[in-house]
């Protein structure tokens, strides 16, 4: 379970621009409970990018020197509390990468061994670490090859493991060459309160909104383009996301594509 914050802009920019002071402050002050690695993606005309590290962001020269640099008009970053059980370590690391597509997911998709037998042998071949993370991504990756269309292929993905897994927290972010995914979908997954309660002596403590709206996306719009964060900032001028939403974002034009992966379900059952 980890933090999220992705943007689609209009020129490169970096991380704490667009965030501000006290904005890229909060956000990696929620390595008090997300302290498991950090990773970033960001799209370049050569590709698709990625950083990572198994430390803790807020002690990693190289997450501060990769937030202060103007990398991209479109990336992501991903704050890494590991799920217990999972090692952490430079495998287990998100963001995943394939064929220039980045994934960083935010819940537990459980379990493991279910979500592993939706891949197929060739997909299986393609794992390096352990954890469900990894698995989510590549079973989104096999979708859109099998149906060679991103919008459509994710929107399959999503609906099959909405289906199968309805209590588990499929918020996400995937980075491709054209597009950014945001989903958020996680409206019967249970917040992790007993763990954070455990990690903190006082629970005035715990970063805002974790222990009631822990799987909550916020979003906001400004003249430089879209961002898309977890709950944590506790700052103003954010629009909490739809429950239930995944949405597709253009990266040349930024125009936002709702998609429906509910409506997906009915159509695969008739």
């Amino acid at each position: 379970m980890c933090r999220l914050y992705g943007y689609v802009s209009d020129a490169p920019h970096a991380v704490a621009d667009l965030l501000g002071e006290e904005g890229l402050a909060a956000f990696t002050s929620l390595t008090a409970v997300h302290s498991d690695g950090w990773g970033m993606a960001w799209q370049s005309p050569d590709g698709t990018h990625c950083a990572s590290s198994p430390r803790s962001a807020d002690v990693d020269e190289t997450y501060r020197l990769l937030v202060e640099e103007p990398l991209s008009n479109a990336g992501l970053v991903h704050l890494r509390w590991a799920t217990g059980g999972i090692e952490v370590g430079p495998k287990n690391t998100h963001p995943f990468l394939e064929d220039d597509a980045a994934f960083a997911h935010n819940g537990h998709v459980h379990p493991i061994s279910e979500l592993e037998a939706l891949l197929t042998d060739e997909t299986c071949a393609k794992l390096r670490g352990d954890t469900d993370s990894e698995r989510y991504f590549h079973f989104v990756h096999q979708s859109v090859e099998e149906h060679g269309d991103e919008a459509e292929g994710v929107t399959r993905a999503l609906a099959t493991l909405i289906k199968k897994f309805p209590r588990c927290s499929l918020n996400a972010l995937m980075l491709t060459p054209t597009h950014m995914f945001a989903i958020h979908i996680n409206s019967r997954a249970d917040s992790p309160l007993r763990a954070l309660r455990a990690m903190f002596d006082d629970e005035g403590d715990i970063p805002p909104r974790h222990t009631t709206e822990y799987f909550a996306m916020d979003y906001r719009e400004t003249d430089a383009g879209l961002e898309i964060v977890s709950s944590g900032l506790d700052q103003p001028g954010w629009t909490p996301v739809p429950p239930d939403t995944a949405v597709m974002v253009d990266l040349s034009t930024r125009e936002i594509t709702r998609l429906d992966p509910v409506a997906a379900m009915g159509a695969d059952d008739s």
